[in-house]
């Protein structure tokens, strides 16, 4: 967990997220839009999983440190944002409107989806093959459990099959996105800080 309460106490606003994946995206769509985050006084917060939110809104948000929190999280995840929302007192029977008012956006299915599909999977297999990968995915793709689901649904699963491959291509596919054509949920929560 990437977690120092004293920067977060100390910091204007705190962007938190799921995991490391989510972290390396928002940091390189920030660095490409020429902004220093730390310098601007947020902070990306990895949470070890979307059940941890309640425990860091109830930290650091109106009822804490009143530190301005902002989140982004998978749609499977979305319940487990809003309860810790409503228990901060930020409204009951918020609708995701709601949340996105308080600065916390939800990944269509996950933020490698959302990736995959603004770039398209032509785009992600040229990123593939130029870290020497490409063929590992090929075989990765002949695999039977693979055979049947589409090009989109074998790069996201694909992403997942070795330890920080995810973080390593959220970083890569967030610095090939056309910064006119980024997923709304990224573009948005680093708009609200």
């Amino acid at each position: 967990m990437s977690f120092d309460l004293t920067t977060c106490a100390t910091s204007r606003a705190v962007i938190l997220v799921e995991g490391m994946s989510d972290q390396a995206a928002l940091e390189t769509l920030a660095e490409r839009r020429g902004r220093a985050l730390a310098a601007e006084g947020i902070s990306i917060v990895r949470m070890a999983g979307a059940t941890n939110v309640g425990r860091f809104v109830e930290l650091l948000g109106p009822r804490g440190l009143g530190v301005r929190l902002a989140g982004l999280c998978d749609a499977a995840e979305e319940g487990y944002f809003r309860r810790a929302l409503e228990r901060a007192g930020l409204g009951s029977g918020m609708s995701r409107a709601d949340r996105e008012a308080h600065g916390f956006y939800v990944c269509t299915a996950d933020l490698e989806d959302e990736l995959i599909r603004a770039l398209g999977t032509a785009a992600v297999e040229q990123i593939i093959q130029a870290q020497g990968e490409i063929r590992s995915f090929r075989i990765f793709q002949k695999q039977p459990a693979q055979q049947r689901r589409s090009p989109e649904r074998q790069l996201h699963r694909f992403m997942g099959t070795r330890s920080g491959r995810k973080s390593q291509y959220a970083r890569l596919l967030a610095g090939a996105l056309d910064l006119t054509r980024v997923p709304r949920p990224l573009d948005r929560v680093l708009a609200y800080v």
